[in-house]
């Protein structure tokens, strides 16, 4: 009997680099809370949250497994939002030329046990990125080529925002865009689920 794969995300990129793994899966977006505790770390957070977001579909999917994913960018202490607009991404990248940011992406695999409990991983992969120095009509330009205003840090790396670094250090190069498929692949494994079985089907 296939096993039911979730992710557990709104995101079209997280869903983009699941489809690179030729699985079968349903994408449903979670009821979460995303809001920051007083004093919380952002590893905590995007851990925190990668995790509930697992949960939530795990308690109203029993039978699936679910991915969690969430995902925090900071730069000197700020956090890096999804700018939402052209003229906040201009800004963000202004505030983040010449300094380095490091981002921190958390995956959480969640299913619910025979016994009705909820079982959840969590991995944390970790991003350093060196912003060039940058000019405003270099900022300028590259937000309107990429309008980057739904990326959290006002740039795409898949795109020309590569552009924007003098160096990408990551532990799993394609943790940058929201899904670290290194430690997902691992965890899959462990839940059954093979991307190398050859099969998008999964079975029990």
């Amino acid at each position: 009997m296939p096993i039911p794969l979730i992710l557990g995300s709104s995101s079209r990129y997280r869903a983009t680099a699941l489809q690179t793994l030729g699985l079968s899966f349903q994408q449903i977006s979670p009821n979460v809370d995303e809001s920051p505790r007083t004093g919380e770390a952002p590893s905590d957070l995007a851990l925190r949250l990668a995790q509930d977001k697992a949960r939530d579909l795990a308690r109203r999917h029993p039978d699936a497994v679910v991915i969690g994913s969430d995902q925090v960018g900071t730069c000197e202490q700020r956090l890096l939002s999804k700018p939402g607009t052209p003229a906040k991404a201009i800004q963000s990248l202004l505030q983040s030329s010449g300094k380095l940011a490091t981002f921190y992406t958390a995956l959480a695999l969640a299913r619910t046990s025979a016994n009705g409990k909820i079982e959840v991983t969590g991995d944390i992969s970790l991003t350093q990125l060196k912003f060039r120095d940058l000019s405003t009509e270099q900022i300028a330009f590259y937000v309107e080529q990429d309008m980057p205003t739904d990326a959290a840090g006002a740039f795409k790396a898949e795109g020309l925002g590569i552009s924007l670094f003098d160096y990408v250090r990551a532990e799993d190069p394609s943790a940058l865009i929201g899904l670290p498929l290194i430690a997902l692949t691992t965890r899959l494994r462990e839940f059954g689920i093979d991307p190398l079985s050859g099969s998008p089907e999964v079975y029990r």
